[in-house]
């Protein structure tokens, strides 16, 4: 609607009951001059309704909230999916690879959001569960579309959606402590990824899709993935007092923190 058109659907709204030309342009602050081609506007798209009265006088009732946000909402869905089916057609295949870099909490996670609804196929996810609630009705979504979806939590998501993985090897706190920051990634079809990453007040993060990024991020995924299924299945055997005590684990965990000129976490 246009913002006239807005004014005088709300006045109509607020006042419940059947209006003249004269009442809704007080009632709106549209112009009188106006108000009348503004009201036709809201009765061409169905938005309000045209009563005639016994007496010849014409006034206007607004269709009511619920039935006018299920009508925009048809509205858009019908928009949207003709965008769907005519907008591939008409991109062809990307020429140029990108690489962004965001900052803050709300557009990363807008971003992650971008990479799980464009999820053809697969989706492998690497998050911690404040930025997986974040994300969970795209996931949701995801799966019922049918993509196959993958997702290690550093802690709890309940309830879970997709195949739901802990990481337990190492540990959440563990894996804080050593990385100085929450490390989230997001791939979909090895074709588009979201890295991001959360220091206490600090919130930054980047979108490739490079399929060799993606590729690299996908893999990552995958085998964490992997190692804590193959810990679940080993549980009760040796692998806890070898991944305690092998040398070469620790010097692989320690190599893996962050990097020179990032500040790590005090006691990190």
């Amino acid at each position: 609607m246009s913002g006239y058109e807005a004014k005088t659907y709300l006045a109509l709204l607020a006042n419940g009951q059947q209006m003249n030309g004269y009442e809704v342009a007080k009632a709106s602050g549209v112009p009188r001059s106006t108000v009348y081609e503004t009201l036709s506007k809201l009765v061409a798209r169905g938005a309000a309704f045209e009563v005639n009265s016994e007496s010849g006088t014409v006034g206007y009732v607004a269709l009511p909230a619920d039935a006018l946000v299920g009508r925009l909402r048809r509205e858009i869905s019908s928009t949207i999916d003709g965008l769907a089916d005519v907008l591939p057609t008409i991109a062809p295949p990307p020429q140029t690879r990108v690489v962004t870099h965001m900052h803050g909490m709300a557009g990363v996670i807008e971003r992650a959001i971008d990479v799980v609804e464009g999820a053809h196929t697969s989706l492998l996810v690497s998050m911690w569960p404040a930025e997986a609630e974040a994300v969970r009705p795209s996931l949701q979504r995801a799966v019922e579309r049918g993509v196959d979806v993958w997702i290690l939590v550093f802690g709890q998501f309940d309830p879970p959606v997709g195949r739901v993985c802990t990481h337990r090897y190492s540990s959440p706190e563990v894996v804080l402590e050593r990385l100085g920051r929450k490390v989230f990634t997001v791939v979909a079809d090895h074709a588009a990824v979201l890295i991001g990453a959360i220091d206490d007040d600090n919130t930054w993060g980047m979108w490739s899709d490079d399929p060799a990024v993606a590729l690299v991020a996908a893999e990552y995924v995958r085998h964490d993935i992997a190692l804590q299924l193959i810990a679940e299945r080993a549980e009760g055997t040796e692998l806890s007092h070898f991944w305690r005590t092998s040398p070469d684990l620790e010097r692989l965990r320690d190599a893996s923190g962050a990097p020179a000129h990032l500040p790590r976490r005090s006691g990190a």
